[in-house]
């Protein structure tokens, strides 16, 4: 059996530097400040998503202390009827799809085992909410590593993507410089602020 090759030193970095601000982020949700910087994010997203008006909204089910963009998406659904999604991630290939969701609970796990709608139907977002681990003030993304929403924002440049991060997840352009394959997203939004764009 061979050994993985080797990381090179800009993705040894990006490993560490996802690593620090995981750990961090696990940390701070779990504080006081966590539940105002949760309603502060929900209350910009909310206004971001009147301006938009999007027919189809894809979001993302947040798991390691990530903001949670449900009630938010649920308010839409309600208020304009527009239609959610949540994607569906497999391994072989590697590639993400979004399914419909109906608001409720997702009965079954994608093969990277979050949650997930269990119809095998696909559907195309208009606008798509993207989970950040970190984020630079131009819009570009740290994710966990997997590749996912990278391949699937580049195979589809017609559709916005809104990042959501934690003020704490701001990094500058030195420590996450863009590699070839990484796309800004339209904007990321903050509790406090809006970046990119």
């Amino acid at each position: 059996m061979t050994a993985p090759p080797a990381l090179t030193p800009a993705a040894e970095a990006r490993r560490a530097l996802r690593q620090r601000l995981l750990s961090a982020r696990q940390a701070w949700s779990a504080g006081p400040a966590a539940h105002a910087a949760q309603q502060a994010l929900a209350d910009r997203l909310a206004a971001v998503l009147a301006q938009l008006e999007p027919m189809c909204l894809g979001l993302y089910w947040p798991v390691r202390g990530e903001f949670n963009p449900r009630d938010i998406a649920l308010a839409a659904h309600a208020g304009s009827g527009c239609a959610l999604a949540l994607p569906y991630a497999s391994k072989a290939p590697v590639e993400m799809r979004f399914r419909p969701w109906d608001g409720s609970e997702p009965a079954t796990r994608d093969e990277c085992g979050l949650p997930a709608p269990s119809s095998t139907q696909t559907v195309q977002p208009d606008v798509v909410l993207v989970p950040c681990v970190g984020f630079t003030t131009e819009g570009f993304r740290l994710g966990y590593g997997g590749g996912y929403f990278d391949r699937y924002l580049a195979a589809h440049p017609e559709v916005t993507a809104i990042g959501l991060a934690w003020d704490e997840g701001l990094v500058s352009a030195a420590e996450l410089a863009p590699a070839d394959h990484d796309v800004p997203l339209m904007a990321v939004l903050t509790p406090s602020a809006t970046w990119g764009g």
